[in-house]
Parts: structure tokens; C-alpha cells; sequence
């Protein structure tokens, strides 16, 4: 027995593994649905359908593993001799920070009132 035609437009098709791999590398909703020709209530719909949870929840979720690579990338570089990065994962990490010595030598003439009608 062949499906009944209900008419209507097709069910867009959205590829699992790549839409998770959008997620990964921090891809905007906007630009996920760019990638994957599709509107945002779709692919809301099939995040609700595929994972039983609205987008925020599933890109929560499916982006954490790309964080995970990029900060094992970070700390890679900086033991690896990266001194930026071992200066930034520093002040991240372990609360280090730029100090700055902001005393002043000299003398400071300040102004109190008025000389003339000319300086209102």
C-alpha cells in the first residue's frame, strides 16, 4: 500500500552529524540555518523532534565538545611554548593581571576659581 499524498511541501531532511558539527565550531543559529537551507522554526522543530529539547538546550549541549577541543588547543599551544597564550590562559586561569604603577612624581597646579569674567 503506497502513502497517501496530504499535500503540502516536503519534510526538510537535516543532516545529524554536520548540524552537531556546526554546533562544535560555535555557528550562530542564523548561520546553521544558512548551511543547512533551512528557517529557524524549522530547525527549532526538528531539534524538538530529533532530541526531544528546543535549540538553546540541544546547542548547549552539542557546542561544549567544541569548546572542549579549543581550550585543549589553548593549552596545547601554551605548553608548547606559545608565551601569549600562556600569558592569557594565565590571566583566565589563575587570576594574574597586568600591574601598573600609577604614582606620580611631579607636581599638579589645579585651578580652584576664577581669575576674570573672561575664563566663565
Amino acid at each position: 500500500m503506497s502513502k497517501k499524498n496530504v499535500g503540502g511541501r516536503p519534510k526538510t531532511e537535516i543532516d545529524i552529524k554536520l548540524f552537531e558539527n556546526l554546533c562544535g565550531i560555535q555557528c550562530t543559529k542564523e548561520d546553521i540555518c544558512d548551511v543547512l537551507e533551512c528557517d529557524e522554526k524549522t530547525l527549532t522543530r526538528w531539534c524538538k523532534e530529533t532530541y526531544k529539547l528546543g535549540f538553546s538546550d540541544v546547542f548547549k549541549k552539542k557546542s561544549s565538545a567544541g569548546k572542549i577541543s579549543l581550550r585543549r588547543a589553548q593549552f596545547k599551544s601554551a605548553l608548547g611554548g606559545n608565551v601569549t597564550m600562556q600569558i592569557w590562559l594565565g590571566k583566565q586561569h589563575l587570576g594574574q593581571r597586568d600591574s601598573f604603577d600609577l604614582s606620580h612624581t611631579g607636581s599638579i597646579n589645579i585651578r580652584v576659581g576664577f581669575d576674570d569674567e573672561e575664563d566663565i
